[in-house]
């Protein structure tokens, strides 16, 4: 089915840079929020009540496709819009209750369901599968992903460039990884190491949500696959402290806000990918990785935050993709059946080459 029309619905910065790479790519964009941006942008911009199912729906009709850069909490509703609608979703969730409702949705879809289309969930997933494919035999896989102020200040080094309904989710919800060929649930915040990149510092721990669909996926194939977040050294434990010895576990909302209120968003960030994958290629055991460090990129004449950028180029490489044909046009989109090369091959995956 292809398409020209989509609505993109949340304009804050991933929303908004988004919307302008989907115009820029060719689309027909409209952009929804509950307050009307301050500058100028050249796509249309609409308001409407996202949280009415009637008016979303009918507001829906009116395209082939819909991008939600909402809170996850909130696409689930916009996901069943969608199908009713018969057209294409894409969001950027990490929520995985979330996305089991929407695999449901998927087997009765019209068009394509593709949650998870962000950095981690998503570009994450795409790069693993890669390292994956190199191996007769992979034994292990590890994913970490970190977005991260270049200049922290302060014991949590960390600012929220991130949603923090988002983060605080990943922080306290479990976490599914294969270990040792078996598919399993663990803690949030724990299984701690240190690790270097580019001779910085940093330490990773498990976190909720960044594998998407790949222990399903592998789950015989792989024995051992984990992600985690990547934070400076120190943020760990004190942000267990924060939740479980302070009990701010129970009430997120309270959390996130008294997170936001003492490390607001910078724009001198970095977003660091550390994917290591081992096995064998032809009987000898080898290791083969993927680091990088993202900054900050000027795209259309403004500079973008390093975290705005990837999560939007991710999600509007996948959209490209599937309007180009390279990817199926209805079911439900797994980040890891996405060719790494097809992804750099894109007019906007190419950012991240």
């Amino acid at each position: 089915m292809k398409f020209s029309k989509i609505a993109v619905l949340g304009l804050g910065k991933v929303g908004k840079l988004a919307a302008r790479l989907l115009h820029d790519s060719g689309c027909e964009v409209t952009g929804y929020d509950t307050r009307t941006p301050r500058e100028e942008l050249p796509f249309d911009i609409a308001r409407a009540d996202l949280s009415d199912t009637q008016d979303l729906s009918r507001e829906l009709a009116r395209h082939d496709a819909v991008l939600s850069c909402l809170p996850y909490h909130l696409n689930i509703g916009i996901a069943t819009a969608a199908h009713e609608a018969g057209i294409h979703y894409f969001d950027l969730t990490e929520d995985v209750p979330t996305t089991n409702a929407i695999i449901e949705l998927s087997r009765t879809a019209k068009g394509l369901m593709a949650p998870q289309c962000g950095l981690a969930p998503g570009f994450v997933g795409i790069v693993g599968a890669s390292r994956i494919a190199m191996f007769d035999k992979c034994r292990s896989v590890r994913m970490r992903v970190g977005a991260l102020p270049r200049n922290p200040t302060g014991r949590l080094g960390y600012a929220f460039n991130w949603s923090p309904e988002g983060v605080v989710n990943e922080y306290l919800n479990d976490c599914e990884v294969i270990e040792e060929g078996e598919r399993k649930w663990v803690s949030p915040m724990e299984w701690h190491e240190i690790l270097y990149i580019e001779g910085v510092k940093l330490e990773a721990f498990t976190t909720s949500g960044g594998l998407g669909t790949m222990c399903e996926t592998y789950l015989g194939k792989v024995d051992n696959i984990d992600y985690k977040t990547m934070r400076y050294p120190g943020h760990m434990d004190l942000m267990n402290f924060f939740f479980h010895e302070l009990l701010m576990r129970e009430n997120r909302k309270e959390a996130g806000e008294i997170l936001v209120k003492a490390k607001p968003p910078v724009q001198d960030d970095v977003v660091y990918v550390h994917v290591a994958a081992e096995g064998t290629i032809e009987g000898r055991l080898q290791r083969e990785e993927f680091v990088r460090a993202y900054r900050p990129m000027e795209i259309g004449g403004t500079m973008q935050t390093a975290i705005a950028w990837t999560t939007s180029a991710s999600v509007v490489a996948v959209i490209e993709m599937v309007r180009a044909g390279v990817l199926p046009d209805k079911g439900f989109l797994k980040q890891e059946d996405i060719a790494l090369s097809d992804f750099l091959a894109t007019r906007t995956g190419a950012f991240y080459a």
